[in-house]
């Protein structure tokens, strides 16, 4: 590619969808800028700006809003996040240098201009003047610097570090060999300029990741790891205290940048191990302003209910059950897809979700690059796991020990599936025992030491990319690789998808890396979640997009029956 000096410059409405479609080689697709969809009565004003006082005469920083979380974090710290609970919380108390709106375009966040060299190597933030961190301190480019570099160091050990591994000198500074990563400078006191080696995809797109969160460098060096439970941003709300199983309570910051968030407090309620029953009844009682949708529910009825506002979209997504492959009897791929054909998967969903969810046949979601729809994936066929079982040297079953799943939460619909996936197994000849484990930082802790030989995850996406699922979960060194999965073919898949400049090409790559991990079978997959959820009719200016529940702007929620 020719490099010249010719630069691109954004500044104020963003980039439109159709634009960064196009600026992030085709990350999105039609499907994942489908709009907000509310079924029932339309009392969620998407797109409201917040003002000290709107046309409804709504005072800003008023009321209190509470809602359920389905287990405590691990941590507060978008460094170091790697479940959707802190995810959740942290996307209200920090801000990055740009931000995704609902239709998954890239927003103006700190920064508030920035420009790309014409060969997109060099890239140039300019922040905004006068933002403050909660502790009163000014942002300065030290600290979006600091806060890059800390997400490469080792010793944070994010899982995001490698989205920004093409910065010049990032391995250098990984691997001890310089106090500073090269490519990171602070130009003056409100710019920044980010130098890759590089240009695989544009850089915007990573910073606009949950995990590139600007901190503040005094009180990250003052706290250490304490840090994560008391955080300190530059986001709508303020951290106040965090009751681990109970509560995390935070604040309206009234002197956020962009204006005042419109409710006083955000409190988010710790149903630990995902107690959407309780949620509901809590919900029912008003004690709640939104809650999930009860598995069991009839959604005809719920979206002819005044009584509450019915909110529906797709969401980029995938739940399954992994293998731990370096575990017997999981290490023999046949005893792995076994399980697989044994699991009438699309009845499950059916019987214990209603059709709530969408059956998965691989791993990439609907209206994702490189979703596949030719895909078959492993029908549902008991005479064929019969056949594997026999091929492993377990006819009928025999000699094979009884296989323990592992699950983080215990709710009534969960405790169903499994009964059915039991039954399933059995026709079969294996024996399951199902284990709880609803603590979900010591099930995380599990998962990390390899501890688990099969068990119940589901991943969210943190950006609209394939290489956001493939490489992350896939990976031989991919940061969620709880498998223990390595197949250096799909390496070098997903390495080639990650650097080719053609859309056909990397569709095509994502695409046959997807195919080999299935044949591979490390995880089962089971369904793409469907975003639904119940808001209290008083509940105004939700936004919701592609990415779920932990990317709601809650600055811009407002109760029209205050608190």
């Amino acid at each position: 590619m020719e490099r010249t000096n010719l630069t691109t410059r954004v500044k104020g409405g963003g980039l439109p969808p159709f634009k960064l479609a196009l600026l992030w080689g085709g990350l999105l697709s039609v499907g994942a800028l489908a709009p907000l969809l509310v079924i029932g009565p339309f009392a969620l004003r998407s797109g409201t700006e917040t003002t000290a006082r709107d046309r409804d005469g709504v005072a800003a920083s008023t009321g209190t809003y509470r809602r359920p979380l389905g287990n405590d974090p691990e941590t507060l710290d978008p460094a170091r996040i790697s479940d959707t609970y802190g995810r959740s919380v942290s996307q209200q108390i920090f801000d990055g240098l740009v931000q995704l709106d609902q239709t998954l375009a890239i927003k103006p966040g700190l920064a508030q201009f920035w420009k790309a060299s014409r060969d997109g190597l060099t890239w140039t933030f300019e922040l905004r003047q006068g933002v403050k961190f909660h502790h009163g301190r000014d942002v300065t480019a030290d600290d979006v610097v600091f806060s890059f570099t800390r997400i490469l160091d080792p010793q944070t050990r994010s899982t995001a570090n490698e989205l920004f591994q093409n910065i010049k000198g990032a391995r250098e500074f990984r691997e001890g060999r310089a106090r500073n990563v090269a490519g990171l400078v602070a130009v003056d006191r409100h710019t920044v300029q980010v130098t890759l080696n590089e240009a695989q995809v544009p850089f915007v797109s990573v910073v606009a990741v949950g995990h590139a969160k600007i901190v503040p460098r005094d009180v990250v060096e003052a706290q250490g790891e304490s840090f994560g439970v008391r955080p300190v941003g530059t986001g709508p709300f303020k951290f106040v205290r965090w009751e681990r199983g109970k509560e995390i309570v935070l604040g309206a910051n009234a002197d956020y940048f962009d204006g005042p968030p419109r409710l006083g407090q955000l409190v988010y309620r710790i149903f630990s191990g995902e107690q959407h029953d309780a949620m509901n009844d809590e919900f029912q009682k008003g004690s709640l302003e939104d809650a999930p949708v009860p598995p069991r529910a009839d959604r005809r009825a719920l979206a002819a209910d005044p009584s509450h506002i019915y909110v529906k979209r797709p969401m980029i997504s995938v739940r399954f059950y992994g293998f731990h492959t370096r575990t017997k009897p999981f290490d023999d791929k046949r005893v792995r897809q076994a399980i697989i054909y044994a699991l009438d998967r699309e009845a499950i969903i059916d019987t214990v979700y209603f059709g709530q969810y969408t059956f998965a046949r691989g791993i990439l979601p609907r209206g994702m690059l490189g979703f596949n729809p030719q895909l078959v994936g492993y029908p549902y066929d008991r005479q064929r796991a019969r056949e594997l079982l026999a091929a492993a040297g377990y006819a009928g079953g025999r000699g094979l020990p009884p296989i323990v799943i592992w699950s983080g939460a215990q709710r009534g619909d969960i405790v169903r599936e499994h009964d059915q996936i039991k039954k399933s197994l059995a026709a079969v000849g294996i024996t399951a025992d199902v284990r709880y484990q609803t603590d979900w930082r010591a099930y995380v802790k599990l998962l990390d030491e390899g501890k688990l030989p099969m068990f119940l995850y589901a991943w969210y996406a943190d950006v609209p990319d394939p290489d956001d699922f493939l490489a992350k979960l896939f990976h031989s060194r991919g940061p969620r690789n709880f498998f223990g999965y390595a197949n250096p073919v799909v390496d070098e898949l997903l390495a080639g998808a990650r650097s080719a400049t053609d859309l056909k090409q990397r569709i095509e790559l994502y695409r046959k890396a997807e195919q080999t991990i299935l044949q591979d079978a490390p995880l089962v997959p089971f369904f793409h979640h469907t975003y639904e959820r119940l808001f209290q009719p008083y509940v105004r200016s939700v936004e919701v997009n592609g990415l779920g529940d932990p990317y709601i702007p809650f600055r811009k929620i407002w109760l029209e029956r205050v608190r």
